[in-house]
């Protein structure tokens, strides 16, 4: 089923294997930027997958996380009355077919890749408390394993 969203990023698919997070955050309370946090979303996906081995980057062109030209983690957000919605996606050991039918983000050919395919066996799950501890860092918020704020699904077949 194709949804449209109020958000960033064009198109997008979410799906089993992939790991979503939702940061729910009044930006002005924490003196946050969209910017700011656009890269903090990054940066904590960018930290996560160098635990793994893999090198990661950013783009300030075309948000989201990179290895090499192939887009791991695509970042959509909306911001409303200083509030963030939607967040981001961690592609982590999924079908990646769906990607083919769409332009993702709004880029033609854009290749997507998961960290399965970086030899990673953990799963969604797996690696959600490490991706929301890390953001939390990034945010400067606490952590207490509750997420503060944070939404972070993990689509699992």
């Amino acid at each position: 089923e194709i949804l449209p969203a109020s958000r960033g990023g064009r198109a997008t698919y979410h799906g089993p294997g992939q790991l979503v997070v939702y940061p729910l955050l009044d930006l002005r309370r924490l003196g946050l930027g969209v910017r700011e946090l656009v890269v903090a979303l990054e940066d904590a996906v960018i930290a996560l997958v160098a635990r793994y081995g893999i090198g990661a980057t950013g783009s300030r062109a075309a948000p989201g996380v990179y290895v090499g030209a192939r887009k791991l983690a695509s970042v959509g957000l909306r911001i409303r009355r200083g509030c963030s919605y939607h967040g981001l996606s961690l592609n982590v050991a999924m079908d990646l077919e769906p990607f083919g039918r769409i332009n993702p983000c709004g880029y033609a050919g854009l290749e997507m890749t998961q960290l399965a395919d970086f030899g990673v066996t953990a799963g969604p799950r797996e690696v959600a408390d490490e991706l929301a501890q890390l953001l939390c860092g990034r945010l400067g918020l606490p952590w207490d394993r509750s997420g503060q704020g944070l939404l972070i699904t993990s689509m699992t077949p």
